[in-house]
């Protein structure tokens, strides 16, 4: 019988293939808005443990959801520590983001973290991650790094001129650009169109396709440019937007029409 592919190992294959794989980003605790992203046909949901309020019970609850909408479970962690690292790998997510890795030895750090000796310092103790017991152990240990991504975010102008050093890094699978963190590196704050910070982008991209590597971007909602230009590169990996945004938008919108109306009457 064949071995049924996680969807990491979808997702790589996607990927290799030349295709984009296309998620959105969620904030909010409710574990029911992943599950709707992933029913309105997202690959994968971003569930974001950096710049949320979420603890480790909201984050178990958002990648039960996800899988509950057969969706990848992509969860970026607070900060590339193991400490922090472990219990969400015990969740079994589809993968982990890295924020803020600038040099080969952060990056090694990462993949550390995430794996067991003698090929890292993971200590031993999945739960949902191994079933919860319904896989045996023998089937869990034997290939576990390839059940899930292991992303590192490209959001500093360091991480930039170190970027081949980090892509050589044994365990990484793919660098993700954070914009808005990279403009700000170089002074400019949330311009992430400037011709600046867009070289800094086109440099990611020339050494991703000179390594032959995948790459991706996080980006807004409404950003249609942004999200024209990275397609137009060839990006794999796209974060389109989130919750806050999407609840955002359709609420401007339903607004300005129903102003409209009352004004015609």
């Amino acid at each position: 019988m064949t071995q049924k592919l996680c969807k990491a190992q979808l997702i790589r294959e996607k990927m290799k293939r030349g295709e984009t794989v296309i998620g959105a980003h969620t904030f909010y605790l409710d574990p029911s808005i992943t599950e709707a992203l992933g029913l309105h046909g997202f690959e994968f949901v971003w569930i974001d443990g950096e710049h949320s309020a979420f603890d480790k019970a909201s984050t178990l609850s958002h990648i039960v959801a996800a899988a509950a909408a057969d969706t990848a479970s992509i969860v970026r962690v607070p900060w590339n520590d193991p400490v922090l690292v472990k219990p969400i790998l015990e969740m079994g997510p589809d993968g982990i983001i890295f924020p803020m890795v600038c040099t080969a030895e952060e990056a090694r750090k990462a993949v550390a973290g995430c794996m067991y000796p003698p090929y890292g310092i993971r200590g031993f103790g999945p739960r949902r991650a191994n079933q919860y017991g319904a896989v045996s152990n023998e089937e869990y240990l034997a290939h576990p790094e390839e059940k899930f991504l292991r992303i590192v975010q490209i959001e500093h102008v360091d991480a930039v001129h170190n970027l081949r050093e980090i892509l050589s890094v044994e365990g990484i699978d793919f660098p993700l650009v954070g914009a808005n963190d990279l403009s700000a590196s170089i002074g400019h704050l949330g311009d992430t169109r400037h011709p600046e910070v867009r070289a800094l982008c086109e440099e990611i991209i020339s050494i991703c396709k000179e390594m032959g590597r995948p790459f991706g971007v996080s980006l807004g909602a409404g950003d249609h440019e942004a999200i024209s230009y990275w397609l137009g590169k060839g990006v794999s990996f796209i974060g389109c937007g989130d919750d806050i945004s999407y609840i955002s938008m359709g609420c401007h919108a339903t607004m300005e029409f129903v102003n409209d109306c009352m004004k015609r009457k």
